[in-house]
């Protein structure tokens, strides 16, 4: 079996290389990356399947940010994410792929709704306005991933993973999702001995976070039995944590101490994402890496991409 992984060099791409090296699994596995194809060019997608001609697509390639970044471009959210996924989809629906595995995200379930949610909670209620564009484009490739399932009776399935984090993540400031950029902050201030870190909303908000190689190891280690899911499913760390619960563990981790001033007029987001994922849980689905110690291998992996950095600027 042959399969295609987009977004190669993101972080969800990366586990899941990482995680089937280790696996020992026979099939060949093929990440693509921006350099192979610019998946918002239409033609340049189909030329990509009919000369991979994979067996299953695993797309982890998306348009991603946080708050910050999807306030200041929804359109660019809501365009890019939807040329990506309707280019891949329908080329490799046409090309006769019958297994296809997509990420959605739990930005596409409604505004403070109730907790936890279940998959049946997409489109009950309006989404949160932060990222409504991201949501919408999300929402629309699952349901053409669950028609298809139906219409077609072939293998394409959603997982819709909690926010992820670990090494690979974008720890940028403007762009770098909760955990990635409370590492990033908590390591600034420490470089800087400042006196406080500044915290977007009150730091009441809460948010579940997976750690990436969890989700990984589980999807490379069940992928044969992906018929047998249901056709969208929620996989996630099963708890949560306010967003100042973060920020305490991101100092701790990278060990130093300093205020944190929350900004209650800037965005937060919707108040609380837990998702259910007791759908997973029948199919094998544990989460088994503490906030803790995923955060910590994720400063360590940040700490080596600032010395690979500072060593480039010295050549």
């Amino acid at each position: 079996m042959r399969v295609l992984l987009t977004g190669g060099n993101g972080m969800l791409a990366r586990a899941i290389g990482q995680a089937w090296e280790a696996s020992g699994r026979n099939d060949e596995l093929v990440p693509v990356t921006r350099a192979d194809a610019d998946l918002r060019d239409q033609t340049a997608v189909r030329e990509l399947i009919a000369d991979r001609q994979p067996d299953l697509v695993i797309h982890a390639a998306a348009k991603v940010g946080g708050i910050a970044a999807n306030v200041a471009d929804p359109a660019g959210f809501l365009m890019d994410n939807l040329r990506i996924d309707t280019n891949l989809l329908s080329a490799s629906l046409d090309a006769g792929v019958t297994r296809f595995l997509y990420f959605g995200s739990s930005c596409m379930y409604p505004k403070d709704y109730r907790q936890p949610l279940v998959e049946t909670d997409v489109l009950a209620a309006p989404l949160e306005p932060t990222n409504e564009g991201y949501a919408l484009s999300k929402i629309a490739s699952a349901r053409f991933c669950e028609y298809v399932a139906q219409q077609f009776g072939h293998d394409y399935r959603v997982i819709i993973p909690s926010n992820l984090y670990g090494p690979n993540d974008d720890f940028s400031l403007d762009r770098g999702h909760l955990v990635a950029a409370t590492i990033a902050k908590a390591h600034r201030a420490k470089e800087e001995r400042a006196a406080a870190i500044d915290v977007w909303g009150d730091g009441t908000a809460r948010r579940e976070f997976t750690y990436v190689g969890d989700l990984a190891d589980w999807i490379v280690g069940h992928l044969d039995s992906m018929h047998e899911w249901p056709t969208l499913m929620n996989v996630g760390q099963g708890d949560d944590h306010s967003v100042l619960d973060y920020y305490e563990a991101a100092l701790a981790v990278v060990g130093y101490e300093c205020d944190l001033v929350t900004d209650p007029t800037k965005p937060a987001g919707m108040r609380q994402k837990l998702m259910d994922s007791s759908l997973a849980a029948d199919f094998g689905w544990a989460a088994s890496t503490t906030l803790r110690e995923g955060m910590r291998r994720s400063y360590e992996a940040y700490l080596r991409t600032l010395e690979t950095a500072k060593e480039g600027s010295l050549t």
